[in-house]
């Protein structure tokens, strides 16, 4: 019983530190957010975005931005995973989150226990594609037409681990043409919406921030959008059918960013970082600037940091069976 007294004592210390600490958080030393690629992309952009309205809502906070691009999103994530959890490095990544599980048989973490989950910040939704000479005009000639055509068309993607690489693997699992089209990875989205739009490719699924303007100009034809609702409020995208509407029951597929942190950190400082992410999420600035990027302000339960976690385990689980079917592996 002797042994009692100075246990509780200990715990009384840690939590009376813990409380103190993010009574003093952040204090001097800046919050840097890891986005896992480089400079100038769409994450890197969404980041910045939120470190600025971040600054408003929490008082006296200096948020800064550090690029650590590499293996597909790996390596900023691992260095997040491996930080001190003080509140002060933290990841803003995408839905490469639920991806890398199934891209990489090996991992140097555990999504869903090394991290703290701040909670979702914006969704993108997709579109699927065909060039410009595609003679299909609506989503059932093109399925009928890509069907019609087995093994004589292709399909593009950014990379392994893309927007445009995820997308086309859950279409082609959902309508069952898994090996009726050739897959073409190029290094970017660039080079390969170029060559969608020159005619190389055939087939391409990504991101209403890569592909609005392209299809607004009619470089390349669209044929349906890929989130579980009609996009009822996008001026271009508003008339094109749902995947869903098309027959695919359940597909519900966008490009999503969420917030965290080592795991580990003190629960003050994540209540602390939570509030002041749900409040930078309402910022009217932050809202305007993520739907010039194509994105929708995420405004419901995923915002917390519970839905948050359930969330992405719920597009691991529905991600990496259609990754381990396909075959193909980033390691």
């Amino acid at each position: 019983m002797k042994f009692v007294p100075s246990l509780v004592a200990v715990a009384v210390a840690v939590l009376t530190v813990g409380t103190a600490n993010a009574q003093d958080y952040p204090g001097t030393k800046p919050v840097t957010f890891v986005v896992p690629f480089a400079a100038g992309g769409p994450t890197d952009r969404v980041a910045r975005d939120l470190a600025e309205a971040m600054r408003k809502t929490m008082p006296g906070g200096n948020f800064t931005v550090e690029n650590a691009a590499g293996a597909g999103g790996t390596i900023g994530a691992n260095k997040v995973a491996k930080a001190k959890a003080d509140g002060h490095t933290l990841l803003l990544w995408h839905i490469g989150m639920a991806a890398t599980p199934g891209l990489y048989r090996k991992l140097p973490y555990k999504p869903l226990e090394d991290f703290e989950y701040l909670g979702l910040v914006n969704e993108v939704p997709m579109t699927l594609l065909g060039k410009p000479q595609l003679p299909a005009n609506t989503y059932r000639d093109f399925e009928n037409y890509i069907r019609a055509n087995s093994g004589k068309l292709n399909i593009a993607h950014a990379g392994l681990g893309s927007a445009s690489h995820i997308c086309g693997l859950m279409w082609q699992h959902a309508v069952k043409l898994n090996d009726s089209m050739t897959t073409i990875p190029f290094g970017g989205t660039a080079p390969a919406m170029t060559n969608l739009i020159g005619g190389q490719v055939d087939v391409m699924c990504d991101q209403t921030t890569n592909t609005t303007s392209q299809i607004e100009a009619g470089r390349v034809k669209a044929f349906a959008v890929t989130t579980a609702k009609p996009l009822s409020n996008h001026k271009l995208l508003k008339d094109y059918p749902t995947l869903q509407e098309m027959g695919l029951k359940g597909f519900d597929l966008t490009i999503w960013h969420g917030l965290y942190a080592p795991k580990g950190t003190p629960e003050p400082i994540l209540k602390k970082l939570n509030d002041a992410m749900k409040l930078a999420l309402k910022d009217p600035e932050f809202i305007k600037k993520q739907e010039g990027l194509g994105a929708v302000v995420v405004t419901d339960k995923r915002m917390e940091r519970a839905e948050h976690k359930a969330f992405v385990a719920a597009e691991i689980a529905k991600l990496k069976p259609v990754i381990d079917a396909a075959g193909k592996f980033a390691d």
